[in-house]
């Protein structure tokens, strides 16, 4: 049964990828990085954030911008989805910046550890506190893993993502997450996480692995 939900999603994928928004660039510094923080727009992050799924869902969903103390709501939506633009570090450097967009199982489980990343950012605690503080919490059930498959958009095409090679950002193409908690390579018939895999396995072994699936242009 697992199965056929997933293919339906694939599936589901390609007919979603015509509808994703196009819009400028994020706000960048003069570095080979691409930065975002409380300092960009409201609108601009409004708009960043809804870039992420097809209009018709956007234009319902509920909106969080970063503010200095962490995310704050912009707007109450209508059907369970939530949309922000994430960031992560390694260390003290910025290194990938996402649009995205959960669907109600993700805006219920994944999306308050999300919220709960930024409030201590905010609060100067460190990028191994907070892992560490995210690993107890799903060990002691303030956090949670989705308990169904579901659905994080992030079909914007202004998706930023660090290559260790470069040692810089740069564009990746929009595309759909699924929710695929404690999941492994092994799961899916691989004997490791590699780029070639397809979709790609994110987080494995993790409450909040996913499947990465790029729809065809």
């Amino acid at each position: 049964m697992r199965t056929k939900t997933w293919t339906l999603f694939a599936l589901l994928a390609a007919v979603l990828a015509i509808t994703s928004a196009q819009p400028t660039s994020i706000h960048k510094s003069t570095t080979p990085e691409v930065h975002f923080d409380a300092s960009v727009p409201r609108d601009r992050q409004i708009q960043l954030a809804l870039s992420a799924a097809p209009p018709e869902i956007a234009s319902k969903a509920t909106v969080y911008i970063l503010g200095p103390k962490g995310y704050e709501k912009a707007r109450e939506g209508s059907n369970g989805v939530s949309c922000l633009v994430e960031r992560t570090f390694a260390g003290t450097v910025q290194t990938s910046v996402g649009p995205m967009c959960y669907d109600a199982e993700g805006s219920r489980t994944l999306l308050l550890v999300l919220l709960f990343t930024e409030e201590m950012r905010a609060q100067g605690k460190s990028e191994e506190q907070i892992k560490a503080d995210i690993a107890s919490g799903y060990k002691e059930g303030r956090f949670k893993a989705p308990s169904k498959p579901g659905v994080c958009y992030m079909l914007s095409s202004e998706n930023y993502l660090y290559n260790p090679e470069t040692k810089k950002s740069g564009p990746f193409p929009g595309h759909l997450m699924f929710y695929a908690p404690y999941m492994t390579a092994k799961d899916f018939g691989y004997s490791a996480v590699s780029s070639s895999m397809q979709p790609y396995l994110v987080e494995p072994g993790k409450p909040n692995a996913m499947l990465v699936v790029v729809p065809a242009p």
